[in-house]
């Protein structure tokens, strides 16, 4: 079975909710990128881990992953590489499911069965691609399917009901619920109305629903997955790393461990 629906399962049946990090794959490089995960893993801190594919023109990223990318590119990764480090990490024993958000141009260039399929043989779960319209994305979701991969769409606040049905419809992995209006980033409080919003996607979704931009602190974890099905925390995370760039990979793994510790903390009773 698929390892996002798989953990999805497992969580249902412990009556848990699933905490995600988002990792810039490549930032400050690739050694680190393996150091988190294999760690994550080790030490339990995550359910599944969301890995951005670094891009020079990211989508509704704010400045905090934006840099982490800049820094990527800086050291030469590529959509290959990443590829690569994760079939790596695959055979030496990582079970973390692995969602990949990436722009639809790095899915496109090489062209999209071919990129998908080289993802598939990677250990890649699932795909996220945030520029992607959802009425273009039907050739995309039947290629992952094709190779047991999910599709994760997005809805935003914004989203008109009729739009976010449509777009609901067509997920088989998880949604991604957008908290707020704008770009990603640490924020002090979540928006007032989340509850209704996330309970309205729930109302009309048949995989899982969850939350991310602006989820950056223990509390907010609590009370994203108090209706949600799942809390995704970046940019708290990727600052964290970057405090911590000029040191051993293991250590910023620790580091990155200990954070999502604390931030997952409210889903461990």
């Amino acid at each position: 079975m698929n390892r996002v629906r798989a953990a999805f399962e497992r969580l249902s049946a412990d009556r848990r909710k699933a905490f995600m990090p988002f990792i810039s794959a490549g930032d400050p490089n690739l050694e680190v990128t393996a150091a988190v995960l294999r760690t994550l893993q080790e030490r339990g801190v995550a359910d599944l881990v969301e890995l951005g594919v670094p891009f020079s023109d990211p989508i509704a990223d704010g400045p905090t992953i934006q840099a982490s990318y800049q820094r990527a590119l800086a050291a030469g990764v590529t959509p290959r590489a990443i590829l690569d480090r994760v079939a790596d990490l695959r055979a030496g024993g990582l079970a973390l499911p692995i969602c990949l958000m990436v722009s639809y141009s790095l899915v496109y260039r090489p062209g999209m069965e071919t990129f998908v399929e080289r993802a598939a043989a990677a250990g890649i779960d699932g795909m996220i691609v945030p520029d992607l319209p959802a009425d273009e994305a039907e050739p995309l979701g039947q290629a992952l399917a094709a190779r047991d991969l999910v599709y994760i769409p997005l809805v935003a606040p914004t989203t008109p009901p009729s739009r976010r049905e449509a777009i609901v419809a067509h997920a088989t992995g998880f949604i991604y619920c957008i908290s707020v209006t704008g770009i990603t980033g640490e924020r002090d409080a979540l928006p007032e109305h989340l509850d209704e919003y996330v309970r309205g996607v729930k109302d009309e979704a048949a995989v899982p629903v969850c939350v991310g931009f602006g989820i950056s602190r223990p509390e907010h974890v609590a009370a994203v997955t108090a209706v949600a099905d799942g809390a995704i925390v970046g940019s708290a995370i990727i600052h964290r790393i970057a405090d911590h760039a000029d040191e051993p990979p293991d250590r910023i793994a620790a580091v990155v461990a200990d954070l999502c510790e604390a931030l997952s903390a409210p889903l461990r009773g």
